[in-house]
Order: structure tokens, then sequence, then C-alpha cells
């Protein structure tokens, strides 16, 4: 995997060979981080699946504070630790466990939220928006993005989340959601 820009430009990285592991593509990542480009810097950011890492290695390439990458894998968590260790990435912290348990035991809020799980469970994604939701881990006006299969219906969003992007690419539909304090809610100042 090679990151596309910042600070770690072309730097590539490894990762092991996991069942249900899919990175996010180069095409698909320029353009998210495109569009997420004006909100980055200084950004707290939450890789929820990590995986390959792809996401929040970029995030934190471009300018984001903090980036908080959660995974359950042990061989995935000991190569995205190596990988933090190869960058000298000491704005990421990266934690082994099941994206659930950490939502329900957190603490801070978070600018923008990456929910890239593994396509094989699709029961995995509509229960991550909805202890997101719960567990107040969005600040108001927050990011999130989210990938899905391309023939899998839109995954049920709560009422005071909004669609900003959405595109297809091959097998994959990614869309960039913000989230407002209330329904309906709309601040124009934020929008990407």
């Amino acid at each position: 995997m090679r990151i596309i820009a910042g600070r770690w430009r072309g730097r590539k990285l490894s990762f092991p060979d996991a069942r249900g592991l899919r990175p996010t593509p180069d095409r698909i990542r320029e353009t998210l981080f495109n569009w997420l480009a004006p909100l980055l810097p200084g950004a707290c950011c939450l890789d929820l699946f990590a995986g390959s890492g792809a996401l929040g290695f970029e995030a934190a390439s471009r300018g984001a504070a903090r980036v908080v990458m959660v995974d359950h894998n042990p061989d995935i968590v000991r190569a995205l630790r190596l990988n933090q260790q190869l960058l000298c990435a000491d704005d990421i912290e990266i934690l082994q466990q099941e994206a659930g348990n950490y939502l329900s035991g957190r603490s801070g809020q978070f600018d923008l939220v990456f929910l890239d799980p593994p396509f094989k469970d699709s029961t995995l994604l509509e229960k991550s928006i909805r202890m997101l939701t719960e567990s107040g881990s969005l600040k108001g006006g927050a990011r999130i993005y989210l990938e899905t299969p391309a023939k899998a219906p839109e995954p049920l969003i709560p009422e005071c989340w909004t669609v900003e992007k959405q595109k297809k690419a091959g097998q994959v539909v990614y869309r960039l959601y913000t989230r407002w304090n209330h329904p309906g809610q709309q601040d124009q100042s934020k929008s990407v």
C-alpha cells in the first residue's frame, strides 16, 4: 500500500494477507481525501475497522492531529504498529479491540470517522452506525465515511446525518456523510 500525499507521500507500507481485508484502492482514497482536504488539518479521526491502515495513515499524513485505529485481528494490529514505528507516527494510536467494545467504552469525540468493515458481515456497518450515534462519539459537523458493496442496499442512516458525496468504483459504493447536531440542521460554512 502506498500513501498518496502529505508528509509520508510515496511511502510504501506492508500488511498481512488476512481474510476479508480489502485495502481502499488508491483511486478511491484520492477522491475521498480531496473531499476531506479542508477538514483534515488538526482533525481527530477514528478508523474503526483499520485493516491495512490505508485510511488512517493517509489522514495522519495529510495533517490530522490524532488518529485512532481500531482492529480486532492481532496480526493486523501487529502490522499497523510496525508501520506506525516505521513512520515515527506519534499522532496515531492503535488498539486491538472489537469495534463495538471500543465504542461502548471510548472517551472523546471525533471530527472524522472511517467506517469500512469487512463486507462478509453485513450487520457490522449498521451496528457501528447505531453505536456511533448512541455513544456520542461524533462532534456536531463530524464527517463519516462509509464503504459498502455496490449491490448492497444503502444502510439505515440516522436522521441527523446528511449524505454530502457519493460515488461508485467497481464493486464498491463510497459515501461521505455529515452529522448535524439536530435533524435537518446544516451549517454551510463547514460543508465539503
